[in-house]
């Protein structure tokens, strides 16, 4: 099945690279994705390129490189990378948005992992640029610069790149805070706060990435504390520094074990697809992020007790039940696949890909199909890869 599985992930690579993939301005060594297929002529001249697209889609390639670090992928990574810094005109760090930082800042750490590369000017310089944005009172990122709604996809991204880089201390807050705030009666975790002159207003909507971001930190961190306590096995411990490490690593394991339980219960069926509906545009990334830390957990959560295997049982069984009904339910064009928004129903072909004429309300846009955008087909592909990974790195 690891075979069977790569090879499907090659195909979603493959597609997304035939379709979408484009010089910047026709520059050399410059490669981004174009934002739909079949695109518009603006799409076709990046002017909507949408930057945190771009950083899913070099965390694809890298998804990639990893299940097999080719001459090729590496040269497309390096040539991503330019094209994001070159169409975004000036410093990356010149957006907004803290969301769409942090996702970037953590792409392009995995590529500097994946090239063998030291630690860029430019990707120091982004995280440097997130960190100086987190409030000083409540230590939490707001959504973008000037911005009073503090909400879960920038402070869940950005929590995971603070752990990754060794601040534990501030991406515990970041968790902590989140769990203080945002967790509704089902343990899922709600997009935001509206910080209002008459007080904070809750906002109340589940997405599917925010489970996954929360996983994801929930994960970092607790890997960092079990290293730091030194011990292999939670019976292993002989100190008081220890015993208290191994308390609040007990605390986001916990985490985890929770909120892998709540999206199995409340966001996918009874088989196990995960069915939130997400559409078109940046929902269309949701589920494929899910997925993805999803397999992080399957992969990487310590097997030491029989709660976290349970845990690693079940997120492995969501990311490959999604994975095989979206595989069932895919298009092919050209033998290569177009992945439906909803991975349980079988997905539509894109407008005016030529088999029919276009009608007049395809034409003035009043008419969308979710499959043209490449955030519904990079979901895909993400699941894909996250399958693979499982497959691969825990030998089933």
């Amino acid at each position: 099945m690891n075979e069977t599985w790569a090879h499907r992930a090659d195909l979603a690579e493959t597609a997304i690279n035939e379709r979408h993939a484009s010089a910047v301005w026709g520059l050399p060594r410059t490669n981004l994705a174009v934002v739909s297929w079949p695109p518009t002529l603006k799409e076709k001249l990046f002017i909507h390129w949408h930057y945190w697209w771009q950083a899913h889609y070099l965390d694809c390639l890298v998804d990639a490189a990893e299940r097999k670090n080719t001459k090729a992928r590496r040269r497309r990574i390096a040539d991503t990378v330019r094209g994001i810094r070159i169409r975004n005109v000036e410093s990356l760090t010149k957006n907004r948005y803290y969301d769409d930082k942090a996702w970037l800042a953590l792409a392009m750490g995995r590529a500097g992992e994946v090239k063998n590369m030291k630690r860029a000017k430019r990707l120091g310089a982004l995280e440097l640029n997130i960190e100086a944005g987190l409030d000083p009172k409540l230590g939490v990122l707001p959504w973008r610069e000037g911005e009073s709604f503090l909400n879960v996809p920038s402070n869940g991204p950005g929590a995971i790149m603070l752990a990754r880089r060794g601040r534990i201390a501030e991406a515990r807050t970041i968790v902590d805070w989140i769990y203080d705030h945002l967790i509704d009666d089902g343990g899922l975790v709600m997009d935001g706060v509206r910080m209002r002159m008459d007080g904070p207003e809750i906002v109340r909507v589940i997405h599917p990435y925010c489970q996954g971001v929360v996983l994801g930190a929930c994960l970092e961190i607790a890997l960092n504390l079990r290293e730091r306590a030194g011990v292999t096995s939670l019976e292993d411990i002989d100190t008081v520094h220890e015993a208290e490490l191994v308390e609040d690593l007990m605390q986001y394991l916990t985490r985890i074990r929770g909120l892998v339980q709540a999206v199995a219960s409340y966001q996918a069926t009874p088989s196990g697809v995960l069915n939130a509906e997400t559409g078109d545009g940046d929902g269309g990334l949701f589920k494929g992020i899910l997925a993805r830390y999803l397999a992080d957990v399957a992969v990487r959560l310590p097997g030491d007790s029989p709660a976290n295997r349970a845990t690693k049982k079940l997120a492995a069984r969501l990311v490959r039940a999604s994975a095989e009904s979206a595989w069932e339910h895919r298009l092919e064009v050209d033998g290569l696949p177009i992945f439906g928004t909803d991975w349980a129903a079988d997905a539509r072909l894109p407008h005016n890909y030529g088999f029919a004429s276009t009608t007049l309300s395809e034409r003035v846009g009043l008419i969308r199909v979710a499959e043209r955008d490449l955030s519904v087909q990079l979901s895909g592909w993400m699941l894909l890869e996250a399958c693979a990974r499982i497959y691969r790195e825990l030998d089933i």
